[in-house]
């Protein structure tokens, strides 16, 4: 029960407002980051995933925690969608990549479906002007390790090949952000 508790009040104190992240037209910062995808460690770098089509970016608090496994598990669900629209998807945490090759494999979470980045030092979190908040100390997620690293606040921009920030998605529950996310890359096929 103290665990369930920790990671509500946990999810309710990464539910930060997006204050002044890149908007729609600004150019995104590339990146290159280690990444995992089904618990393999790989290199992912934006510029490479442009040459292929749009790229949902999807910044994330932290794995294993209760938003964020369900926006994980939500984007997993709807990853073929995504991929019909030509787009792929990255998301991005302070996480180290040891958590996140586990995470990436949970068949709960990204289920081998979706990549997702180590940002260790939040520096690409900050390139985006997003906010980055160290954890409370003792902050716990829902398998019970200590976090031990700094939050970057939820948010998803989907990025054109052209390198351009067509959709900045925050101020929602992470279900709401996939399906905009869903939205907004599907408004990028209809042009």
């Amino acid at each position: 029960m103290k665990l369930i508790l920790a990671a509500l009040v946990l999810s309710g104190a990464l539910a930060q407002p997006v204050l002044a992240a890149l908007k729609e037209g600004d150019k995104a910062p590339e990146f290159t980051a280690p990444a995992s995808l089904a618990g393999k460690e790989f290199k992912f770098a934006l510029k490479d995933a442009l040459k292929k089509g749009p790229v949902v970016v999807y910044f994330y608090p932290a794995a294993f925690t209760g938003g964020c496994n369900t926006q994980a598990h939500a984007f997993s669900e709807n990853s073929d969608k995504f991929a019909s629209a030509g787009a792929s998807i990255i998301g991005v945490s302070l996480d180290k990549i040891a958590t996140l090759n586990h995470f990436s494999a949970d068949p709960e979470y990204c289920a081998g479906k979706i990549p997702v980045a180590s940002d260790a030092d939040g520096k690409i979190a900050k390139s985006y002007d997003l906010q980055v908040r160290e954890a409370k100390p003792g902050a716990k997620n829902t398998r019970g390790e200590e976090i031990g690293h700094g939050f970057a606040e939820r948010t998803t921009f989907v990025v054109t090949q052209n390198g351009k920030v067509a959709a900045t998605i925050g101020n929602v529950s992470p279900t709401d952000n996939v399906t905009k996310a869903l939205e907004a890359v599907g408004q990028l096929k209809g042009r």
